[in-house]
């Protein structure tokens, strides 16, 4: 319902951590206006800011805490009136946060989303809501897979103003807030994987994939929105379709999302090495419009640092993958993450991480110290490592991959490339061009910047054909060829 006070309320929604969490406030960004309220883009227009919080390691904490103090002390001096928190961070932490937070206004958890617009109203008018309780989401839901999409939790859709949702089928309750030509949807949520590292699980739940017309209305209407890059995200891809009675549903699901009219490019995010399979592979490297990527979770390559992780593979088994990937297509893109300094391991676990990380020739590699999370079962883990000794290790491993992914750019040189222009700025009358290869992802790995010639055109969302002359780490300087698609 809107707000009841009779005048327009405004809102601004803050986003940190991960594109999961972008569609997140897409998602209450869509509920929020759906009920009357204004979407500004800045807090301090907003009468109201909501920060949607990232929990996933002490850094991406600590920047949310950041972040809400200075939303807060935008009251003090501007239009801001109240600092809600939400996302993982909120949901993860709930009261205690709050009692640690006192400068936010509220600490709301996943179960307040759906009637987010009320909360708010709400705190406006001098309440104080409830704090969010923790507890484990993997209760939540049935055990057994197969169980889940009949119990999982349905939030009453409203009816939507026109040119909010698609004229038929599920409706999409998403209102963009940013205008690129990449977004991304998320295909399934949580996780069933315990990693001892990992407490995503206990605040995201158990994994539940969501159903293909579901996916396939939200990537239509993105389309309508100008979009031509879909990211299809969630906290373990590979697994989608195992509570949906198909094992194989992600590759029966791609083609259909690949042949939306208006889109150009269908992505895939985070795959889990020991579930990918040779139709996946297959899929993900001769679907049309599905670009051949693939972020692969490695975490690390040693068998004994990842049976304490509880995670499978190991140096043979994860190249024999890579491999399988290359004969398919040899200039597919390939990311990973990997952790060093996990309790229990040896300099020759590094050094045989080290070995990997030369013969895998990954296009860009994210390298994280290990820290105790908390309710983790790492945590209780014995051998742990003096904090510099972790230190020096990631500044090992981080020293060589910066020297690896430079060199595995370089193999590029000379290499045809679809970019799809993310960026055009005007520089002294000159263009500069920015936008990402099919081996690029959102954000993370990279960007290609266009050497364009006198009198070559382009716009933001544009794929143009371009020929890869430079590079610098992972960034890629190319000269177009001619224009794919305007």
């Amino acid at each position: 319902m809107p707000p009841t006070s009779g005048t327009s309320r405004s809102v601004a929604l803050v986003t940190l951590g991960c594109a999961r969490n972008d569609v997140d406030s897409e998602e209450l960004a869509g509920r929020l206006a759906d009920a009357g309220w204004t979407l500004v883009d800045d807090a301090d227009g907003a009468d109201v800011a909501v920060v949607n919080t990232c929990g996933f390691v002490e850094q991406a904490k600590k920047d949310s805490i950041d972040t809400v103090l200075a939303a807060a002390d935008l009251k003090e001096a501007g239009r801001t009136k109240a600092v809600v928190a939400v996302g993982c961070m909120a949901e993860r932490y709930g009261k205690d946060l709050a009692e640690s937070l006192p400068e936010a206004d509220a600490i709301l958890g996943f179960d307040s989303y759906g009637d987010l617009s009320s909360h708010l109203e709400a705190i406006l008018h001098g309440e104080k809501p409830q704090s969010h309780v923790p507890r484990d989401r993997r209760t939540l839901l049935p055990l057994a897979p197969a169980e889940r999409q009949a119990a999982r939790p349905v939030i009453a859709e409203p009816d939507l103003p026109e040119g909010l949702a698609p004229a038929s089928g599920p409706r999409v309750v998403r209102r963009r807030l940013g205008s690129g030509p990449w977004a991304p949807v998320k295909i399934a949520a949580g996780c069933d994987r315990r990693c001892t590292f990992c407490a995503i699980p206990a605040f995201r739940g158990s994994f539940v994939s969501r159903p293909a017309e579901e996916v396939l209305a939200e990537t239509r209407w993105l389309a309508e929105q100008g979009v031509k890059e879909v990211f299809l995200v969630s906290e373990n891809t590979t697994s989608y379709g195992k509570d949906l009675g198909d094992l194989r549903a992600l590759e029966a699901l791609l083609p259909h999302v690949a042949a939306v009219e208006g889109i150009e490019r269908v992505r895939v995010s985070y795959l889990q090495p020991a579930e990918v399979r040779p139709g996946l592979l297959d899929a993900l490297t001769s679907t049309p419009g599905v670009v051949p990527y693939f972020d692969l979770s490695f975490q690390h390559s040693s068998p004994a640092v990842l049976r304490r992780m509880r995670r499978f593979g190991g140096t043979e088994p994860f190249l024999a993958l890579l491999e399988q990937v290359r004969e398919r297509h040899p200039q597919a893109g390939i990311r990973s993450n990997v952790i060093v300094g996990f309790p229990g391991e040896t300099e020759a676990d590094v050094d045989e991480l080290c070995s990997f990380l030369e013969r895998a020739r990954l296009d860009v590699v994210g390298v994280f110290g290990y820290s105790d999370e908390d309710g983790t079962e790492a945590e209780t883990l014995d051998g742990k490592l003096p904090d510099e000794v972790v230190a020096a290790r990631v500044d090992r491993v981080t020293r060589l991959v910066e020297e690896l992914v430079t060199q595995r750019a370089e193999e590029r040189l000379g290499e045809v490339v679809e970019v799809l222009v993310e960026s055009v700025v005007d520089e002294d009358g000159d263009p500069h061009v920015v936008g990402r290869a099919a081996h690029q992802g959102p954000d993370v790995d990279g960007e290609t910047e266009l050497d364009l010639p006198a009198g070559f055109v382009v716009h933001v969302g544009d794929l143009v054909t371009a020929r890869v002359t430079g590079v610098a780490g992972a960034d890629l300087l190319a000269e177009p060829l001619v224009r794919a698609t305007v």
